[in-house]
């Protein structure tokens, strides 16, 4: 599947994707709360229902049994009394009766309750027949105070049955209130690692982008161009990472350009640079003729001027090949105290012109290098050293090694390295905020080109901190009996 094919599966912006993970994150949550709110709602109406019904039964078994009461007593006074006048109040109370019990039977919904309700209109229906058939007659209603009292006993039967189903109907609302709040319990415990897990896996993919544009932004500030940036996620996020893609060639491109211009720059100046410096040799050798003192002095500064100049080109050169990153190496076996020797010797008219004293304390070591990268590092470490000290004062060189690694330690007598500049003194053409006032400030590129070489072969340069002494304090690692392959 092609990339454009891919896209059309991808969020439009940012904010979608944003709002896509917080809907599936909640999604979980909002129908547990959906559920757990309907059985709450079930469970109230049942509840509500559940009160409405024992208050209806509660109050309507009181009406019955107090209408029998009624009817019995109209019946004992008509039959006492001989009085079929006095069977109203029977014929009041039962139409209350049967008004009650059929209210009764609709709203109630237990069948046991039903039935005890039928029997008792059965019941009563059968004594108000007889008592139609003999209300002329009062004196004969005499057996029928036995039927009013079973009717009574029926009735409180229905009373005490329909409380007992009233209380299982309680401790069936109980029952489900207790499995709803289970329920929500097993909901909580499933659903909120759920959606923690949704939750990491969403901000996942909702920092992945990002993070991958800020490590392309932190690797184009590193100069690391070589590496094509790709960013998955939605679509404006992903033409962000090909407009920075496009931004990586474009400055792959200046940059090769940079170093192209370097090369070319730096040659056409050694040739050039050559003549003045054999010239200046001419003169102060009196080739030429004899010169004066004044003379002899111009020459001097040309011939120093020509070597600090063609050293600057020199680092020009080593650092275009250290970005074109065609760093040979070429090893042979070296004596390393005569080599630090021979740096000495180079860096001589500028310890002599400050008067320093260099204190080397190096064993006979010998070592597998690529001598002349080995002599740059050396010079460069020394030189900065020099530059740095005041007059008068001294420099330690100092070597130490064991079976596997030689450490060369290189400490001057000078300001020392600004807190500020520590994490930046091997940056390329950065330059100290220490650097002496008299003194030319070079190309920054000394410290850079020789920690190159020193990774090169398979060591490092550093900086020693914090040592307690005034002055810089740097140190040189190399491998003794190690081939490192470039």
């Amino acid at each position: 599947m092609s990339r454009k094919n891919r896209s059309r599966y991808k969020p439009k912006s940012f904010l979608a994707l944003i709002l896509i993970g917080f809907s599936i994150v909640g999604l979980p949550l909002i129908s547990a709360l959906i559920y757990s709110a309907i059985r709450i709602d079930q469970l109230s109406e049942q509840s509500r229902y559940n009160v409405y019904h024992a208050t209806q039964i509660t109050n309507g078994t009181s009406v019955i049994i107090g209408e029998i009461m009624a009817m019995e007593r109209s019946v004992q006074h008509a039959l006492v009394l001989d009085d079929a006048t006095l069977l109203e109040g029977y014929f009041i109370a039962h139409t209350k009766f049967e008004s009650i019990t059929n209210h009764l039977s609709i709203i109630s919904t237990y069948p046991e309750q039903q039935l005890s309700l039928e029997k008792l209109r059965l019941l009563e229906t059968g004594i108000f027949r007889e008592i139609l058939d003999l209300k002329t007659h009062p004196q004969d209603l005499q057996y029928l105070l036995d039927r009013f009292a079973a009717l009574l006993n029926l009735a409180r039967e229905f009373s005490t049955d329909s409380f007992r189903m009233i209380g299982q109907s309680v401790g069936n609302v109980s029952e489900i209130a207790t499995q709803t709040r289970s329920l929500v319990e097993w909901e909580l415990l499933i659903l909120v690692p759920l959606v923690i897990f949704l939750a990491l896996i969403f901000s996942v993919f909702i920092a992945r982008p990002v993070r991958q544009i800020d490590e392309a932004i932190a690797q184009m500030g590193r100069g690391n161009l070589s590496r094509p940036i790709h960013v998955n996620g939605p679509q404006n996020l992903t033409y962000i990472g090909e407009r920075l893609d496009w931004l990586r060639l474009r400055l792959l491109r200046l940059e090769n350009q940079k170093i192209q211009f370097f090369r070319h720059i730096s040659h056409e100046l050694k040739t050039p640079l050559t003549a003045i410096r054999e010239g200046a040799d001419l003169l102060a050798e009196g080739v030429t003729g004899t010169l004066n003192r004044k003379q002899q002095v111009i020459a001097g500064i040309l011939h120093t001027s020509s070597m600090q100049l063609q050293k600057r080109i020199e680092d020009l050169l080593n650092f275009s090949a250290l970005q074109a990153e065609i760093i040979t190496l070429v090893k042979q076996r070296v004596n390393l105290k005569k080599l630090i020797n021979s740096v000495i010797r180079a860096q001589n008219l500028s310890i002599l012109s400050k008067s320093l004293t260099i204190n080397l304390n190096c064993p006979e070591l010998f070592l597998e290098c690529d001598i002349q990268k080995l002599d740059v590092m050396l010079d460069n470490l020394l030189s900065n050293a020099v530059k740095f000290s005041p007059e008068y004062s001294h420099i330690e060189i100092t070597v130490l090694y064991d079976e596997d690694k030689v450490q060369i330690d290189i400490m001057d007598s000078g300001p020392g390295v600004a807190s500020i500049d520590e994490d930046r003194v091997f940056e390329p053409f950065y330059q100290g905020r220490n650097t002496p006032e008299n003194h030319a400030k070079g190309t920054g590129l000394g410290l850079a080109i020789a920690k190159e070489y020193a990774v090169a072969h398979g060591g490092n340069i550093e900086l020693v901190r914090n040592t307690g002494k005034c002055g810089a304090h740097f140190r040189l690692m190399l491998p003794i009996n190690r081939s490192e392959s470039t």
